[in-house]
């Protein structure tokens, strides 16, 4: 764990000579300009990456010497809306263009004007279709694999289930459980909840569902949907299973105000270790979560779109550079968080690249 953050903190910072730690000195500044569309601004997770992406690209900024120009828009859960978002952004000139794709099976109107444009796209945090990605060489992806999230959600179910016999309230032998779902078909909801329930099984644990609600990875609608559980179930639900934090901090927040006493609730684990995830886990209202490397991933986006925009051949950067599979994807791994390492996932998410959180060279519209 140690050794992966050193490794990504020191890609991330300024390279420092003997001589010290000034950026490279050029003749002439190139800027490369990059647009991010996103489909929901609002969606956590996705806006520390964005912020980790900013302040990245600003470390990158000193180190190559080469300006970075990054517009964020926000489609506000249309696809239609972004559509029109990265047609302006590639009238504006924009050198690559990231897309956190509202709709994963729409993505041909953007990759047709892309292309006849020649505008290479990176695709991120919400995968499209496999076939989709081949249409075109200069279209990639950038995420982590769902199916590690699960994997780890089910295991950090599993043990705490195992470890204390009150967890199993009515003593029956079975972990009676409930699931928070994203959205309706989107692959990652659909991986998430089938590999958590499947790896729960398999660590031994016998289960059975009493329901589950689709509440669009959002905290209030899963602060609804699970009200509208425990009106139903009640102290029945001995583990509650979410897609990501957000909807595992919208159980909370019910449960909170629930006549339950906070002894009595339910297992809760999450996915993605947002900040306010991982402060669940430490005053122990969550069991754990499998940690989204968002550091990873913008990183490796940022540098991804660099390399394509070809403005600066003397930087060092190379695709090489890049951790591609099958020329198309970069893809992060999870990793697990609980009370007993929380700290260090806390301390970490401390450690933003120079930058964060400005605005000097970021803009932010609707």
């Amino acid at each position: 764990m140690k050794k992966r953050m050193l490794a990504v903190l020191l890609a991330s910072v300024t390279a420092c000579s003997l001589g010290g730690c000034a950026g490279k000195k050029k003749d002439t500044v190139q800027t490369v300009k990059i647009g991010l569309t996103l489909y929901d601004q609002y969606d956590t997770f996705i806006s520390e990456l964005v912020s980790w992406f900013n302040a990245s690209a600003s470390a990158l900024e000193e180190e190559t010497g080469t300006a970075i120009n990054v517009e964020v828009v926000d489609a506000a859960g249309s696809q239609t809306t972004q559509n029109e978002q990265v047609k302006s952004l590639i009238e504006k000139g924009c050198d690559v263009i990231c897309v956190n794709l509202v709709d994963r099976t729409e993505p041909t109107t953007i990759t047709d004007m892309a292309e006849k444009n020649d505008v290479p796209i990176i695709f991120f945090n919400r995968e499209l279709v496999a076939e989709d990605l081949e249409r075109w060489e200069k279209l990639y992806y950038v995420g982590a694999d769902a199916f590690g999230s699960g994997i780890i959600e089910g295991e950090l179910a599993a043990e705490t289930f195992q470890s204390d016999p009150k967890y199993d309230k009515n003593g029956d032998g079975i972990c009676q459980y409930v699931v928070l779902e994203g959205e309706a078909g989107h692959q990652d909801a659909i991986v998430r909840t089938e590999y958590s329930v499947n790896t729960l099984v398999e660590k031994g644990v016998k289960a059975e569902k009493l329901g589950y609600a689709i509440a669009n990875w959002k905290r209030a609608q899963a602060q609804t949907k699970m009200t509208t559980l425990l009106e139903e179930y009640g102290e029945r639900i001995e583990l509650i299973l979410a897609n990501n934090d957000d909807m595992a901090l919208g159980a909370i927040d019910a449960l909170k105000v629930s006549e339950l006493p906070k002894d009595e609730w339910p297992i809760i684990v999450g996915i993605d270790g947002t900040d306010v995830g991982l402060g669940a886990i430490k005053n122990g209202e969550m069991a754990g979560t499998a940690y989204n490397d968002k550091e990873g991933q913008a990183e490796a986006m940022l540098k991804l779109a660099f390399v394509l925009s070809e403005k600066d051949p003397d930087s060092g950067l190379t695709l090489e550079d890049i951790p591609l599979q099958d020329e198309k994807y970069v893809r992060m791994p999870y990793y697990r968080v609980t009370l007993d390492n929380v700290e260090e996932y806390v301390e970490w998410s401390k450690k933003k690249p120079d930058g964060v959180g400005t605005t000097e060279n970021t803009e932010i519209t609707e």
